[in-house]
């Protein structure tokens, strides 16, 4: 049975390629929802509307979602750790370089 080491290593590799999905979920949400909530500012030239970004986007979301999803399932039957313990370490450190590269520690 497997510890957390591989599971972390692997989500720390995967979240490499998240930053992408990562960053479009928040250019989405900073210039439409929270922007119309007062939030944040919109861009001046993002005019377009949500639609466009959607398109852009969804695909996107779902592939990696996809990748991700199979390959936490996969090891998730071979480590000998909580369920719970599993998900929220590993969704952690998906998300670590996406904070590591835009600085927000």
């Amino acid at each position: 049975m497997w510890k957390l080491r591989i599971p972390v290593a692997v989500n720390l590799l995967l979240g490499i390629p998240a930053i992408v999905p990562l960053f479009l979920a928040w250019y989405i949400m900073s210039n439409g929802p929270l922007a119309a909530l007062g939030w944040t500012q919109q861009d001046a030239n993002e005019n377009d509307g949500i639609l466009g970004w959607l398109v852009i986007a969804a695909p996107v979301f779902g592939l990696f979602g996809l990748i991700w999803g199979l390959a936490n399932v996969r090891m998730r039957r071979r480590t000998a750790v909580r369920a719970i313990r599993y998900w929220m370490v590993c969704t952690a450190a998906s998300i670590v370089p996406f904070f590591a590269i835009f600085g927000l520690f």
